[in-house]
């Protein structure tokens, strides 16, 4: 027995052990002996283990990687489920040699290792209890999270270095661990960060990892529609006012006001109303954050990286984003990278200009590549005049010799089914037109005019395809009134005539305009719409051409024809009237005029059921 001085002044004694050393206790297991074994297992399991016995039995495990072979998964299990990365910095650099050594040794554990190791990119679950019922959701309070992150990188790295089959081996790990949208913000938050982050050090997974994001992107956003979006914060806003409102009325206090009407609005601000938008919010600001980092070292572009990353990032767009319909958010990877650089866009806007020529893609991909360049050239600040200007000769021109093959051809009628790269192309030329006019025109109007006329718009309006008829609604009466202005093309006479047709988009039976459908393809789609998430718009704002609602003084300037030649009483038919775009009727009439002041992006396109009648 120790005396007290004898006690304080002994060093401390070592934790308990049962059954000797783990080789000794391995070789009894191996001939059948399995009670050390399991008082062994029951140790490691213990979840009140100290973190020096801990370190004591990591130590001695580095040491017998070779008998940790397939018969004893069970033991290497238990290992992979200790809680190390709460433990000291003396436990966490032990077990991290423990890893390396155990896959260099037994590659068998490789999967089981680096699923541990995913299952830590998402922060650890706790139970909150609310209203008797008990919630599991993210602890968003552990304040060593971001150190976590970084130790499990490291594991990543050291596995990685010591097996080169790594990559191949952990990409459907990172797949099956992809949390469900339904999660917290903050667990998809972590995961995505994670999977970017391996990325950096895994760049042959790069490729696969940006797909895995933006696909499941992809899917948030799709199920997010924007009208949803917007009448989400329409209910949040009014809420909030009313609650504001009811509050005002109880406390007439003034600091009683100033802090209840600050509680009401500021939580909110950066929050989006609808979960799914922000979710797709807090993802795509991430996701934005990296692509910036990636091609900008010490503050400047780095042009090789950001050469790479746009390679991935188009063969992302090609897989992912092209082929699908009524996305809105997830495809402005492609407008923020191409902001970077002139030539990013110009080989964008050549990549999708191969894709809409070539006759043996897909008509529906042909179609969105035309969307596309018309709303990037529409849409992008950084992109100068003199490149839409090159866009529209290459446009104009292909639609010309389009015309010129179809025009005396049996197939020389209206019908979307049969010449669908056609109308998304014209649609793309008028709406960049509606954008960019006044640029086209600004500094020598003689000169400005002189290159639209060279466009020969009306060859295209007068042919036998007809595409006012096809192209929206919202586009074809602000392009009519642009064009009008300018003396380029009247095309009132065809809009007049159409309106007194059904619209044909399936061809009949014998290839007449006798369908009564009116399931346009080309209606509502232009990709870069205006952004709505919260958060990450600041990133696009500051390089995106808002459409501008015309004012008292450009409404009168539509009016006013630059030549003489128009009548009055053909003025006074053009300014009587209003188009309805979003109701069960849609008119195109040639005295339509309120709808030429609206954005060709707000309230476009006609309704899936609708009828187009006679006027009477």
């Amino acid at each position: 027995m120790l005396g007290a001085d004898e006690f304080i002044s002994s060093p401390p004694r070592k934790t308990v052990r049962f059954g000797g050393t783990l080789t000794e206790i391995l070789l009894k297991y191996e001939k059948g002996d399995t009670t050390d074994f399991e008082l062994l297992k029951h140790q490691l399991s213990d979840p009140d283990i100290k973190d020096a016995q801990l370190i004591n039995w990591l130590h001695e495990f580095r040491a017998s990687v070779a008998y940790l072979t397939k018969e004893l998964g069970q033991l290497v299990n238990i290992l992979l489920k200790l809680p190390w990365l709460r433990r000291s910095r003396e436990v966490v650099e032990e077990y991290l040699g423990f890893l390396g050594n155990l896959v260099s040794a037994q590659t068998v554990h490789l999967r089981p290792c680096l699923r541990m190791i995913v299952a830590q990119f998402v922060p650890p679950r706790i139970t909150i209890r609310e209203d008797d019922v008990d919630i599991s959701d993210s602890d968003d309070d552990d304040e060593n999270i971001s150190a976590n992150f970084d130790t499990c990188h490291r594991a990543l790295q050291t596995v990685a270095r010591y097996v080169p089959s790594t990559p191949q081996f952990l990409m459907p790990i990172l797949v099956e661990f992809f949390p469900f949208i339904n999660k917290s913000e903050r667990t998809l938050e972590c995961y995505v960060h994670n999977l970017l982050r391996v990325t950096v050090y895994l760049p042959t997974l790069r490729l696969q990892i940006l797909e895995l994001i933006i696909e499941k992107l992809l899917k948030l956003d799709v199920s997010t529609p924007q009208q949803d979006i917007e009448d989400a914060e329409e209910t949040a806003n009014n809420s909030a006012s009313e609650e504001k409102s009811t509050e005002e009325g109880l406390f007439d206090m003034e600091e009683d006001e100033d802090r209840k009407g600050s509680k009401a609005v500021s939580p909110n601000i950066e929050r989006m109303a609808h979960p799914l938008a922000e979710r797709l919010d807090i993802l795509m600001t991430i996701l934005f954050s990296y692509i910036r980092d990636v091609c900008h070292v010490d503050g400047k572009l780095d042009i090789s990286n950001t050469k790479d990353l746009y390679r991935d990032l188009v063969s992302v767009f090609d897989k992912l984003i092209l082929p699908t319909h009524a996305s809105c958010h997830v495809q402005y990877f492609m407008f923020y990278i191409c902001s970077f650089k002139l030539g990013l866009a110009e080989a964008f806007l050549d990549h999708l200009w191969k894709k809409l020529q070539d006759p043996n893609n897909p008509s529906v991909i042909r179609q969105t590549a035309g969307s596309y360049i018309g709303s990037f050239l529409a849409r992008a600040k950084f992109i100068p005049v003199v490149t839409v200007k090159a866009c529209l000769d290459l446009l104009v021109n292909w639609l010309h010799k389009y015309i010129d093959n179809q025009d005396k051809g049996a197939n020389a009628y209206c019908d979307v089914a049969l010449h669908g790269p056609f109308y998304s192309t014209c649609q793309a030329v008028f709406y960049t037109l509606i954008f960019r006019h006044k640029q086209l025109l600004d500094g020598n109007l003689r000169k400005g005019l002189s290159y639209l006329q060279s466009l020969n718009f009306e060859r295209i309006v007068m042919c036998q395809l007809n595409p006012l008829k096809i192209c929206i609604p919202s586009v074809v009466n602000l392009f009519a009134a642009i064009t009008r202005k300018y003396q380029l093309v009247f095309c009132y006479t065809i809009i007049e005539r159409n309106n007194r047709q059904f619209i044909p988009v399936v061809r009949s039976g014998t290839g007449g305009d006798l369908v009564q459908t009116c399931t346009n393809p080309l209606d509502s789609f232009f990709p870069f719409d205006p952004y709505i998430l919260k958060r990450s718009k600041k990133t696009i704002d500051p390089m995106y051409q808002f459409w501008e609602e015309l004012s008292a003084e450009d409404l009168e300037d539509l009016k006013k024809p630059i030549k003489k030649g128009t009548s009055e009483d053909e003025d006074d038919d053009f300014l009587k009237g209003e188009t309805p775009q979003n109701d069960g009727v849609v008119e195109i009439a040639p005295n339509s005029y309120e709808s030429n002041t609206r954005s060709p992006v707000s309230s476009i396109g006609s309704p899936a059921d609708c009828y187009v009648p006679y006027p009477l």
